[in-house]
């Protein structure tokens, strides 16, 4: 007899947590992404004691990043990890025997058509009853990775250093990855279940024990007095987020469970509550979607940061930052006054792939293209593209709005207050009716939830 969508058990990957899952009520594929990620934040801890640069070689540090990505992604995903490897191969295949000026656009083309291909067999395999946590996930880190450094490898060979932004300057390839160090880059265990994507001069850095002290030596470092540049510790960064990572799990737990977004479309609901509550309902039930976004990209940060990765310079004040692969900005996203604000919070890395690969080499309409490009990325659910069309039109309003309203309030503190409040709670709500679609993902709740 077929397992109900529901099972505890339900997973495409290893059942030996299978006890662990019934006990605890949670499905087996959350728990399997859960220790993962866990196991990898020990063996992050060992990696940098053990097989730090001054222990180890390169090619050994490569190699243990490899094997144990690799074993993860089997782990979590059994035999639909293969689709991770073949996307891999198939793209190294194309970076080798591909002319540099079109290095990035077969290697975006065959990312993209595999992910999105992918993604459609997902709708009609699972007919919307997805696994939380299935292997597109990691596909779709993957596939930022692999037209990153298409894209920062062309950089570096196709084109010249005076038709470069400064920044594509700085992250540009010279020369062809090793078959052992792309594999690294793409399958490290850091980062193959949750991300997030990260540059590649900046992983090779890290692997070849040149990551701090390259951030340091970019911030001046030696200006500052000092006589030789300092080893700092990532420990007290990568507590602070484990903090964050378990109230986010306890949240997620209490919060999220019982505040489903499918209730805001309940005939019921509609019918008997006032416009205004089915408002502040809905901020709550978005409210509580956050907590599983903010537990799952807070620990893959903890973890990079356990191995040594993820070191970004100074603050103003001297103080040493581990927020170089940092997924979200939790202040700035509760606290946003514009809709910009928000999106520049939330999903960081995806925004700053998206940028480098979309944004700054689009010919025309930069914005648009860069909304459905983040459309197709994260599927073909008609949901999404609800969110992302109606995330370009807001954003153009706002954009408007502030230009041409905002100098109005910043003739005197109670005014700028004013203003602040106000475009808190408009944003705030702007941000629900954006995502609901999102959460939703099909046609008739989209609708059902715009009448």
């Amino acid at each position: 007899m077929a397992e109900p969508p529901g099972a505890p058990h339900r997973t495409t990957g290893s059942t030996l947590l299978h006890p662990l899952s019934g006990l605890l009520g949670i499905p087996l594929d959350q728990i399997n992404f859960v220790a993962c990620q866990l196991f990898a934040l020990l063996a992050a801890f060992w990696f940098r004691i053990y097989l730090g640069p001054s222990h180890a070689s390169s090619a050994v540090r490569h190699a243990f990043a490899t094997l144990f990505g690799i074993y993860f992604a089997v782990f979590c995903f059994g035999w639909y990890s293969i689709h991770l490897f073949v996307l891999v191969m198939m793209n190294y295949g194309i970076m080798n025997m591909a002319s540099i000026p079109n290095i990035h656009r077969y290697s975006f083309v065959v990312a993209m058509g595999y992910l999105t291909l992918c993604h459609i067999s997902r709708i009609y395999i699972f007919h919307y009853g997805i696994l939380t946590t299935d292997f597109s996930g990691p596909l779709m880190i993957i596939t930022q990775k692999i037209t990153t450094l298409a894209c920062q490898l062309h950089d570096g060979i196709g084109r010249q250093a005076e038709e470069l932004t400064a920044e594509q300057n700085r992250l540009a390839v010279k020369t062809r990855p090793s078959l052992l160090e792309y594999l690294s880059y793409l399958l490290n265990f850091m980062s193959i279940i949750a991300g997030p994507c990260s540059n590649y001069k900046d992983y090779i850095a890290f692997i070849e024990g040149r990551h701090v002290h390259m951030k340091l030596l970019e911030v001046n470092w030696k200006q500052k007095g000092y006589d030789r540049l300092p080893d700092p510790s990532p420990t007290g960064a990568v507590m602070y987020k484990l903090c964050i990572t378990l109230v986010s799990l306890i949240l997620f737990l209490t919060l999220t469970k019982n505040f489903p977004m499918a209730y805001i479309i309940d005939n019921e609901f509609l019918d008997k509550t006032p416009f205004l509550s089915r408002l502040g309902y809905l901020y709550v039930v978005t409210q509580a979607a956050k907590p599983k976004y903010y537990f799952a990209w807070t620990l893959a940060d903890a973890v990079n940061n356990a191995a040594g990765y993820g070191f970004s310079g100074v603050d103003e004040t001297g103080t040493f930052r581990w927020d170089l692969l940092s997924n979200l900005n939790i202040w700035n996203i509760e606290t946003a006054t514009s809709f910009k604000m928000y999106i520049e919070n939330w999903n960081i890395q995806t925004a700053a792939w998206l940028k480098r690969v979309c944004y700054d080499r689009a010919p025309w309409y930069p914005t648009a293209l860069t909304f459905i490009l983040s459309a197709l990325w994260h599927g073909i659910y008609p949901g999404y593209y609800f969110t992302f069309l109606t995330g370009i039109l807001i954003t153009l309003a706002a954009r408007a709005i502030r230009n041409n309203c905002r100098h109005y309030f910043l003739s005197s503190v109670p005014l700028k207050i004013a203003y602040d409040v106000v475009t808190w709670v408009v944003t705030q709500l702007a941000v629900c009716y954006t995502v609901a679609p999102f959460v939703m993902l099909a046609v008739e709740p989209t609708i059902k939830f715009y009448n």
